[in-house]
């Protein structure tokens, strides 16, 4: 249910804690895993939805430093553990999900504006360079945090600069450059939390011509990835091509081969299995737990590493607690 502010909470992570007195809402027990792409996995020990900019900077600089915070997008890549999340779970709102055109071809967005809207304002507007944009899963927040790329894009071509709140408070802004961004990295100082971003289009071009090609890359994408099923996108990262030479394996390897190559296609454990139609996709095939999503992954990495030394990198995060045996 929801809970008025201030909020005294008697829990296991914030004991006897009076929260700071908020116009946004707070929310205890909230579900998290149920609703996210996976549907799979546990709850919120508390959830907050500032009501804006506002009044998640006057929480951050009110909350108790040793509450734990966590700032959660739409859940596209993301397994939240059965335990569940400890502490303070925030969710950015509406008020965090603006689009527009500032000047010339440069575009602002909230960290909660979704990719595939994203790219649709822009096409819309005629600005070209965004379009790999409707083909990535989640929110531009998300997006920020993992440069986030498909399809020949990725966030680092088109970012001017990125907007960050720290846990005091403090709004900061931040470059590619200051924030090294490389293949599905990007380094925002612990406790960062993305709230939008600035970005430029590569050029300008009929505007129907770019929705054109965004439907060539949904077409694509519907034939490649099994975008109907409760999946979380791409699991594991591609190797590097460093990782690969060192392993003897030859220049642009990707995941999926190597989740073949190990027989990981299809592999099933409980209730999560690697899709039959792209090997580098989970999904929950009903009723698995976050438990069998997060084993499965371990598994493939565990058999890669066996067969050719490569170490996988997880591209999905898991976040929270997981169940005790």
């Amino acid at each position: 249910m929801w809970l008025e502010s201030p909020l005294r909470m008697v829990s296991p992570v914030l004991k006897s804690v009076e929260l700071p007195q908020v116009r946004g809402r707070y929310s205890e027990n909230a579900p998290l895993g149920s609703v996210g792409w996976f549907q799979a996995g546990g709850n919120a020990e508390i959830l907050f939805k500032p009501a804006d900019m506002d009044d998640l900077q006057f929480f951050l600089s009110n909350c108790p430093s040793d509450i734990p915070v966590t700032v959660l997008g739409v859940l596209s890549n993301t397994i939240i553990r059965d335990g569940g999340v400890g502490g303070v779970v925030i969710r950015l709102g509406r008020d965090f999900a603006g689009i527009q055109n500032i000047e010339d071809n440069l575009i602002q967005v909230g960290a909660a504006a979704l990719d595939v809207n994203t790219a649709e304002f822009a096409a819309q507007s005629g600005f070209t360079g965004l379009e790999f944009l409707c083909g990535v899963p989640g929110s531009i927040g998300g997006a920020l945090a993992m440069n986030a790329g498909a399809y020949g894009g990725e966030i680092k071509d088109i970012l001017v600069s990125a907007q960050f709140i720290d846990r005091a408070g403090q709004v900061h802004h931040l470059t590619p450059a200051e924030l090294n961004m490389s293949y599905r990295h990007s380094e925002i100082p612990e406790g960062w939390i993305a709230t939008g971003a600035v970005f430029k289009a590569v050029g300008r071009d009929d505007p129907q011509k770019i929705m054109s090609h965004m439907t060539d890359i949904r077409e694509k994408r519907a034939s490649t990835q099994p975008i109907r099923s409760k999946t979380g996108g791409s699991t594991f990262a591609n190797p590097k091509l460093d990782e690969l030479l060192s392993c003897g394996l030859p220049e642009g390897t990707k995941s999926w081969q190597l989740v073949d190559r190990v027989g990981g296609r299809g592999l099933q454990i409980g209730g999560a299995q690697m899709s039959e139609l792209h090997a580098n996709f989970m999904i929950n095939t009903g009723g698995a737990t976050a438990a069998d999503l997060e084993n499965l992954g371990d598994e493939i990495r565990r058999r890669v590493m066996d067969d050719c030394g490569l170490d996988l990198h997880w591209e999905i995060k898991r976040i929270g607690n997981k169940v005790s045996e």
